[in-house]
């Protein structure tokens, strides 16, 4: 499945198109992983871009973060909040895996997506982690 991702054109759409979804809205992406035996796992999550790339964030342990590792293929369906027919789907891998940054980085998310300054859920012990998603597909609608 990585190979086939590798294979298509780097962007079928043009982002720019939904940039309002990606910077401004609070648009949620809902993120597809495969689990070990390679059925689809979907989750709803916050999300940023950045510098080109996705990024989620999520705590060590959950069944997302089990499932992405570098390289791991992925999707993300991020659907307008203002108009359930205007979407746009991220196919790509994750790139990136890291710890640092990723405490401030849920705080950002929290202030884009609940107007908080700090992540109100997090849970005592719980380790945070960043993975940037770099796309190998783009495509929209509306």
């Amino acid at each position: 499945m990585l190979q086939g991702l590798q294979k298509e054109s780097p962007v079928t759409t043009d982002p720019e198109n939904y940039r309002d979804l990606f910077e401004q809205k609070k648009a949620f992406a809902n993120l597809a992983t495969l689990m070990p035996d390679g059925s689809p796992q979907v989750t709803p999550v916050w999300f940023d871009r950045t510098d080109g790339h996705f990024r989620v964030n999520t705590a060590k342990g959950r069944v997302k973060a089990r499932n992405m590792r570098a390289g791991s293929p992925v999707a993300l369906a991020i659907m307008d909040p203002d108009n359930a027919y205007r979407y746009v789907q991220v196919r790509g891998i994750v790139s990136r895996v890291t710890e640092e940054g990723a405490d401030a980085h849920i705080d950002a998310l929290a202030k884009k997506y609940l107007g908080q300054d700090k992540y109100p859920f997090r849970q005592p012990g719980e380790v945070r982690v960043i993975y940037e998603i770099t796309p190998a597909s783009i495509s929209g609608m509306g």
